[in-house]
C-alpha cells in the first residue's frame, strides 16, 4: 500500500518558519513534520510514498535526495572527486516526489498524481499534522466499511479552559476539555480508486466538493480517533510538539 502526502502548502500562519522552506519542512526534533508523517506510516508497513509538491518544492526534494549522505559515513576524494559511501542509516523507503503545481488546491494535487498509483487502496493525509492514529486498524475499518473511503475524525480540545460551577460555587477548573461534540476531519484519510472519480474537473479543494459527493453518495465512512491529533498550523502548535518531543513523551511516535 502507498501513502500519499499532500505538501504543497505555504504555511502562511507559520510565517515565523515558512518565510524560506515549505512547511512540511518544518522540523520538530531536527527533522522535518513530514519525516515525522512518513514514520507513523512505517510503523505500520507502509514505505511507499507519494508526495505532492508546490510551494519550494523542490527543497522536498533536495532534502531526501541528499538524505543518503546525510546519515551515511564517507570519503571523499577532494581531488578526484570521488566519494564512498560507508555505513548508511537511511529510511528504507521508495518516495515518488511529483510536481502538483505551486497554487495548486488540494483536490487538484490529488488528482495530478493518479499517474503513480497502482490501481490499489491508499491512504492520503496532509503534510502538517501528526498523530496517535493506528493505521491498522484504520486500514481494518476502512476494509469493513465497503465504502470507497474513510476519514479520521477527531474532536479537538476547546481553546480555553472551563470552570465547573455549581450555582455560585467554583467546584473545579478543567483544562481546555473536548470541544463542543463535533468531530473534525483529521486527514487520515483512506481510498479506493474510484473515490477519485468525484474529483472535478476544476481546481478545487479535496474537502469541497469531492468529500461531498462521497457523502451524498454514502461512500465516505468515519473512523473516530479517540487520542493525540495536533496540526502544525501556527508557531504555538510547533512549540508543542517540540516540547513533546523533547521530553520523550511524543504520542505519535509508535516506532524505535
Amino acid at each position: 500500500m502507498k501513502a500519499v502526502i499532500l505538501a504543497g502548502g505555504k504555511g502562511t500562519r507559520l510565517s515565523e518558519e515558512t518565510v524560506l522552506k515549505p512547511k512540511p519542512m518544518v522540523e520538530i526534533g531536527g527533522m522535518p513534520i513530514l519525516w515525522h508523517i512518513m514514520k507513523i506510516y512505517a510503523g505500520h508497513g507502509i514505505t511507499e510514498f507519494i508526495v505532492c509538491l508546490g510551494h519550494r518544492g523542490y527543497q522536498i526534494k533536495e532534502w531526501f535526495v541528499n538524505q543518503r549522505l546525510h546519515l551515511a559515513d564517507i570519503t571523499v576524494d577532494l581531488r578526484s572527486g570521488d566519494l564512498q559511501i560507508h555505513r548508511q542509516l537511511g529510511e528504507p523507503w521508495k518516495v515518488t516526489m511529483v510536481e502538483t503545481g505551486e497554487s495548486a488546491l488540494t483536490a487538484t494535487r490529488l488528482k495530478r498524481v493518479i499517474p503513480y498509483l497502482d490501481g490499489s487502496d491508499f491512504c492520503m493525509t496532509y503534510g502538517d499534522g501528526v498523530g496517535s492514529v493506528d493505521i491498522s486498524t484504520l486500514l481494518e475499518f476502512h476494509r469493513n466499511s465497503g465504502k470507497q473511503a474513510t476519514v479520521t475524525v477527531v474532536q479537538p480540545p476547546g481553546r480555553f479552559g472551563s470552570v465547573d460551577l455549581e450555582g455560585d460555587d467554583v467546584r473545579g477548573f478543567v483544562e481546555k476539555p473536548v470541544g463542543d461534540g463535533g468531530w473534525i476531519n483529521a486527514g487520515f484519510f483512506v481510498l479506493k480508486p474510484e473515490a477519485l472519480a468525484h474529483i472535478p474537473e476544476e481546481d478545487c479543494m479535496w474537502e469541497g466538493p469531492p468529500v461531498q459527493s462521497l457523502a451524498t453518495a454514502g461512500e465516505l465512512a468515519a473512523y473516530r480517533h479517540d487520542g493525540f491529533w495536533l496540526p502544525m498550523d501556527t508557531l504555538r502548535d510547533k512549540e508543542r510538539l517540540e516540547e513533546l518531543w523533547a521530553t520523550g513523551s511524543a504520542p505519535w511516535k509508535n516506532w524505535t
